[in-house]
């Protein structure tokens, strides 16, 4: 895999106070103006990923929920270091679960190369705290505040799967986009929020003067840019936005609902928005995990497809390989990229974040890529064959159905799913 060469924009100069207001706000905001651009699996990913870390000169800020010991966390890591030791200064965050052991022993090898790296809620899981389930599943970067990265890409190698599947099953399918423009201020200012908010809890851990929390200008817009925004999902001010905008693109969708999505679990309201969206003769799919990678999640999925199926939802389950992606295009118009499920973790618990790009040339893009895998990788859920499943495989899906909405019930203090 071939890095890119890549030269990074200038931040635009200074804004005037009455152009320089900012904020990340519950709803969210749309900049024009912005270059984006579609990445499909690691293999378009990291070698721009790679490029930017080699190009950039003053700053970077990445964050993930995985670092895996492989060859492409070895790339990433010696290729932050390398930054570090050029001077740039480079903060990473790893989520403390997602990232395991190895992401301990990682954060230690680039302490000790110049990278300021950090290890997000360390806690495991076995203390039984409620705040302990509160991970760091976003997936962003950003370099120079003038280009970022946003997507559901973990730094690990697309073929690095469970043991036993290795060599047998092709690449994980997941999606990411390359972000230029005013669009960049907004992740920098979240990356920036988080990592002062880390400090604050720890003072021990902060290095030097706190400069990450400077508002940046936004960036200048380009000509031929599109509209783009930012979307968190955060236990503070932003606690339903991401499921909001899928709500809100859903119920206003004419004639074409799209949705890629690993983990699908959505409560009663979403569920609700896809009838309604099909009944009044939008043409609903869903592409889903086919193969079994969290027994309890995946037969839970699988018991809410008859509701889906009656309404004429189409479903469709992806089998080549592990399906990563979070992605969604409705009447192409709207689409979305991003860390986010539509489950009870991401949509209650985690902090995530996706791209939302209102442009008809992006939308079209994406769906094409969507299509290609329904038709040529999934396996069409058919609602008779669903209906005629033996009465174990009814049971199964429904206890485990039964088990997370009891757990989602007691984590999300009654909200039902």
């Amino acid at each position: 895999m071939k890095a890119h060469r890549i030269e990074l924009p200038a931040p635009a100069g200074p804004l005037r106070p009455s152009e320089a207001r900012f904020e990340l706000t519950p709803r969210p905001i749309v900049y024009a103006g912005n270059r984006v651009r579609l990445l499909v699996n690691g293999e378009e990913y990291f070698p721009q990923l790679l490029a930017a870390i080699e190009a950039a000169r003053r700053s970077i800020l990445l964050e993930t929920y995985i670092f895996a010991d492989d060859n492409i966390g070895a790339r990433v890591a010696a290729a932050l270091a390398a930054a570090a030791s050029r001077g740039v200064t480079v903060k990473v965050l790893i989520d403390g679960y997602g990232g395991g052991e190895y992401a301990r022993k990682i954060a230690r090898e680039l302490g000790v190369q110049g990278v300021d790296a950090r290890i997000y809620r360390p806690e495991r899981w076995w203390r039984l705290e409620r705040k302990l389930l509160r991970r760091l599943h976003r997936k962003m970067a950003v370099f120079d505040d003038a280009l970022a990265f946003v997507g559901g890409i973990n730094i690990i190698d697309d073929h690095n799967l469970p043991e036993g599947e290795r060599g047998r099953l092709g690449p994980r399918f997941d999606f990411a986009v390359m972000c230029e423009g005013p669009l960049v201020a907004a992740v920098a200012l979240a990356s920036k929020r988080l990592w002062w908010t880390l400090s604050f809890v720890d003072p021990r851990k902060i290095s030097g003067r706190v400069p990450m929390m400077s508002m940046q200008p936004l960036l200048s817009a380009f000509p031929d840019g599109v509209a783009a925004s930012l979307l968190l999902r955060d236990n503070l001010r932003h606690r339903r936005a991401i499921e909001r905008a899928y709500l809100d693109a859903i119920e206003r969708a004419r004639d074409d609902v799209v949705i890629a999505n690993a983990y699908f679990l959505p409560g009663r309201r979403f569920r609700g928005a896809l009838r309604e969206a099909a009944a009044r003769g939008v043409r609903v799919r869903l592409l889903l995990q086919g193969r079994v990678e969290y027994a309890i999640q995946h037969f839970a999925q699988r018991a809410l497809y008859g509701q889906l199926l009656d309404a004429g939802v189409e479903i469709y389950e992806y089998v080549p390989s592990y399906l990563h992606a979070k992605v969604a295009v409705v009447d192409e118009r709207w689409a979305t990229v991003g860390s986010s499920n539509i489950d009870p973790y991401s949509l209650l618990l985690a902090r995530e974040a996706n791209v939302v790009v209102y442009d008809a040339a992006f939308g079209r893009q994406l769906r094409s890529v969507l299509e290609h895998a329904i038709a040529a990788d999934a396996i069409q859920v058919k609602a008779q064959d669903y209906a005629r499943r033996a009465w174990l495989a009814k049971l199964r899906d429904w206890i485990a159905f039964g088990a997370l909405r009891v757990a989602t019930a007691a984590i999300a203090r009654g909200r039902i799913y």
